[in-house]
């Protein structure tokens, strides 16, 4: 996989929630996530592994049916196949690393 910098293209991902690549490797990839207040992230899963750090404001996350309330400077990591979601309790801006990358939306990214 050839290494990708940023784009400047915002996609959506839920009501209320935007991503962007910020970049994106052989091993990992990283992305910007903005969430409205009372935003829903549904419950989901994939084969690979986050971690999601809080830039700002406040989420739950469950991971696997456990609570995780995040704040600005924490950070939670989601295993590989584990289902999650999240509740924007404030407007957030969220960093988001994969790995390996998440295909899909590199795919998303260039247009396929």
């Amino acid at each position: 996989m050839e290494q990708t910098t940023k784009t400047e293209q915002w996609f959506p991902i839920a009501p209320g929630i935007m991503r962007r690549t910020t970049a994106a490797g052989e091993a990992m990839m990283q992305m910007y996530v903005t969430l409205e207040a009372g935003a829903h992230l549904p419950l989901h899963r994939h084969p690979n592994e986050q971690l999601t750090y809080l830039l700002s404001g406040r989420l739950r996350l469950m991971v696997a049916g456990v609570p995780h309330e995040l704040g600005p400077g924490d950070a939670l990591l989601i295993p590989s196949d584990v289902p999650h979601e999240a509740d924007v309790l404030e407007t957030a801006v969220a960093l988001d690393t994969f790995s390996p990358p998440r295909t899909d939306l590199l795919a998303q990214d260039r247009g396929m």
